[in-house]
């Protein structure tokens, strides 16, 4: 009977050596998910999210989900800011003229900047909180939380500074745009040339150009800032 017996307790002893050696596969997951973040994106210069191949999807096993966080943040942000050149261009004003005249289009720009910006926080939100949530070995903790901060953080907070510096001026304009109007029998525009009657009136719009254009130049300086995170020059 006890030889009967013995193949079966050997049987149940070897299932767990099985099992442990079935994970076994986890600590080269882990280092070449590790040695994937540090040199494909903390590594580089400017915001880089490669898209994984077949054999590098394989290679990173469960931790191909933990990389999906960073992904599904850069597709969304992507989908989020891709109006931005078109709105920047339809706000565009170059003259005093311009800025009483596209009262409407400086107004719907403002408003997709503030969604954009409204879509963004959401999403950096849900990339944070799923970040929170990945359970992680310390080692690869430490090199995962910088591919993060490279790849979601720093260009979300970036964007995130810069927009409401853009609907900053976007909102000047509109002050103008709104005093010109109420001034309207003391100010003629035509065309680049602008002669105002009331000197009162010369002063304050000419500090409110004066200020308009300084918030401009602030404007460009973060849009330098943001090309620097995004392209690393």
């Amino acid at each position: 009977m006890n030889v009967t017996f013995r193949p079966r307790w050997l049987l149940a002893l070897a299932l767990p050596l099985a099992l442990a050696a079935c994970g076994d596969n986890e600590p080269k997951q882990r280092t070449a998910f590790s040695e994937f973040l540090q040199t494909r994106i903390v590594d580089k210069p400017g915001v880089h999210v490669p898209k994984l191949t077949p054999d590098e999807t394989q290679a990173f096993g469960p931790y191909t989900e933990h990389y999906a966080v960073i992904t599904d943040f850069n597709g969304a942000m992507d989908a989020a800011v891709k109006p931005l050149g078109n709105l920047l261009q339809k706000g565009a004003v170059r003259s005093l003229n311009d800025v009483t005249a596209r009262r409407d289009d400086i107004k719907a720009v403002q408003t997709g900047l503030n969604d954009m910006g409204t879509q963004l926080q959401a999403q950096k939100a849900k990339a944070d909180s799923a970040h929170a949530q990945l359970k992680q070995p310390e080692d690869l903790k430490v090199v995962y939380d910088k591919a993060f901060e490279r790849t979601v953080s720093v260009p979300a907070d970036t964007f995130l500074a810069v927009l409401p510096q853009i609907s900053g001026t976007l909102d000047s304009s509109l002050k103008i745009a709104d005093y010109v109007d109420a001034n309207k029998a003391k100010i003629d525009i035509n065309g680049a040339i602008v002669k105002v009657s009331d000197p009162k009136v010369q002063a304050e719009l000419n500090a409110m150009l004066a200020d308009l254009n300084t918030q401009a130049k602030t404007v460009q300086q973060a849009q330098t800032q943001l090309k620097t995170v995004m392209l690393g020059r």
